[in-house]
């Protein structure tokens, strides 16, 4: 068994690895933290893992830096195809050490409904690691419908929502409405911070990140 929250979002580019590093700064001193990041595609362009090594401070201790790294920014099934290979969720799964104290902060390729492989999605990989998931979305025109797709394809799954958090302008009406017909507390609505620094995040972390400790219950 396993500890931490899985990392979805409502899309691809929605800010899940700049939210992942905000947890890292936030919960470090809460419990001992690994990010993860078990399927990377368009690794020839971005590289998540060394992003919230820089944006978190984060030691060599925090970074687990393995899994599926695939060339071709496009879905893990199709880069993987591309690559001549398979994604298998029992060799991801078993990739991960053994460690009761660790919580694994664990960031997955775009939403829960992305293909892995001919058959298994995202989602069967977080029903596979039981772990509660926190949903990245955009704040702007669009994210109702989308956060609250994105919350009944987890919950139709049995996958527990832990909360969500708004990236971009905030916006208090969404917001509200999310709250309302996906009955989840948005925890943090993450502006885009320019410059996007170590600095700038974690100042901005430590003032309105999950203020209510709601998921630092999950952590401890």
């Amino acid at each position: 068994m396993i500890r931490g929250l899985f990392v979805t979002g409502t899309g691809t580019g929605v800010g899940k690895t700049v939210l992942c590093a905000a947890l890292v700064r936030r919960y470090r001193g809460v419990a001992p933290l690994r990010y993860w990041k078990p399927v990377q595609t368009g690794i020839e362009q971005d590289d998540d893992t060394a992003e919230v090594r820089r944006l978190a401070a984060a030691s060599d201790a925090e970074i687990f830096d393995q899994g599926v790294r695939l060339e071709n920014p496009v879905s893990p099934h199709l880069a993987a195809k591309r690559a001549g290979e398979t994604i298998s969720l029992h060799r991801l799964r078993q990739m991960l050490p053994a460690g009761e104290e660790t919580r694994w902060i664990i960031e997955g390729a775009g939403g829960p409904l992305v293909p892995l492989n001919e058959v298994s999605t995202m989602a069967h990989f977080m029903t596979m690691l039981g772990l509660p998931v926190l949903i990245a979305a955009r704040s702007g025109l669009g994210t109702i419908n989308h956060t609250l797709l994105t919350i009944e394809a987890l919950r139709s799954r049995s996958i527990a929502v832990a909360g969500v958090v708004m990236i971009g302008d905030p916006n208090a009406d969404n917001a509200e409405a999310i709250e309302q017909y996906g009955h989840v507390p948005v925890l943090a609505q993450m502006p885009h911070l320019d410059p996007l620094t170590p600095e700038s995040l974690g100042a901005w972390t430590a003032a309105h990140f999950d203020t209510h400790k709601f998921l630092e219950k999950l952590l401890i």
